[in-house]
């Protein structure tokens, strides 16, 4: 059975002949955690330098085979995206902005010097996948289908320059609610021992290794006592950049005429889909909103005298996330009273809504698949 990609590129379709049992299936749905399970199919394409895209095929998810030379184990040219698919309200599924995550998956691509997917490659390689594995979806508040396109180096050779083959896949895991039990703030410690990105770097660049390269403080924020690492720039060490590899929005002053905040991209911070999407849904609420630097002292002067009362994280897979607790050697400080504020949960609840589909989507963010 074979479909396409695009025009020039078919789809080979061989459907997985040992499927996850319905009722075993309906168990792991019920409390899927996040990134524990993986559906029955996953779909694959093949990168020949001379050739180009090849080989596309979706079939059964299965363990791969490279070569112990391969590029990506040794010289880490490894870029991957995330997004999610969801029951609509009103009936069918549909996935958000996957066409933004195209497009970033592309720019990190040519960071890691790696060849670009076609765009509409990527996105119909992720609707095959959603659509034949439809049934992994979870119902019910929140949840959804996390989506894993990615791409790695598999040429079987030892030398620093750009790999010849690449394998790009897309693999998928049933979520959960990321706040099971209502939205909880998290506590931060500000890694002043640590960078998570330099100007020229690749910190724009959603790469393997930026994550690999934050785990050291984010074991040290663990170790703090805290939930969660914040990173500032590696140049002056004094403005706030991201909180793990989610972005950050401050909120100055409250009701209608508060201003929310984030940091301007500068090439060291990932563009966040969802932080994006924030700035558009904040504007259009009537909110100011300011992509500046803000340093750590202004962060903490400005809690302290109580005109910041807001601050959170947004990303793919919570969505956003409340800080209510910031950590630092230069001193500790409480948001507000070290709960969620209102534009918050506002704003959380709107994107949700789009998600879902229990709102009219009047900027083509929802893609149907189903």
């Amino acid at each position: 059975m074979t479909d396409r990609l695009s025009a020039d590129l078919p789809l080979t379709v061989e459907p997985a002949r040992r499927r996850m049992h319905a009722g075993e299936r309906t168990r792991v749905l019920d409390s899927p955690g996040f990134g524990q399970v993986f559906t029955d199919h996953m779909v694959s394409l093949r990168w020949v330098k001379g050739q180009g895209w090849c080989e596309a095929r979706l079939s059964a998810y299965a363990p791969l085979t490279l070569d112990p030379s391969a590029t990506v184990l040794h010289y880490g040219q490894a870029i991957f995206e995330g997004l999610k698919a969801y029951h609509q309200d009103e009936g069918g599924i549909a996935t958000f902005r996957p066409d933004a995550n195209a497009r970033r998956f592309g720019r990190s691509a040519a960071r890691m010097a790696m060849p670009a997917v076609p765009e509409d490659a990527f996105v119909a390689a992720v609707d095959a996948l959603v659509d034949i594995d439809r049934d992994w979806i979870p119902t019910g508040a929140e949840k959804s289908l996390y989506i894993r396109p990615f791409m790695i180096a598999t040429e079987a050779f030892l030398g620093v320059r750009p790999a010849t083959r690449y394998l790009f896949l897309v693999i998928a895991s049933p979520a959960g609610a990321y706040f099971p039990q209502g939205v909880e703030p998290v506590s931060v410690y500000i890694s002043e021992d640590y960078v998570r990105a330099a100007p020229g770097g690749t910190g724009e660049a959603k790469a393997a290794g930026n994550y690999a390269a934050s785990l050291l403080a984010q074991q040290q924020a663990a170790e703090e006592g805290c939930d969660q690492v914040v990173w500032i720039d590696a140049v002056e060490r004094r403005y706030v950049e991201e909180m793990g590899g989610m972005n950050l929005f401050f909120v100055l002053g409250s009701g209608p005429h508060a201003e929310l905040v984030t940091p301007e991209l500068t090439g060291t911070l990932l563009p966040g889909i969802t932080r994006d999407s924030l700035i558009t849904l904040a504007r259009d609420a009537g909110y100011r909103v300011t992509e500046r630097r803000l340093s750590v002292d202004e962060w903490r002067d400005a809690a302290t005298r109580g005109t910041l009362t807001e601050t959170f994280a947004c990303g793919t897979a919570a969505v956003i996330t409340p800080v209510g607790h910031v950590q630092a050697k230069t001193g500790d400080f409480t948001i507000a009273d070290g709960g969620t504020g209102p534009i918050t949960l506002q704003l959380r609840q709107q994107l949700l809504d789009i998600q879902h589909g229990r709102v009219v989507d009047t900027r083509g963010w929802v893609h149907r698949v189903a």
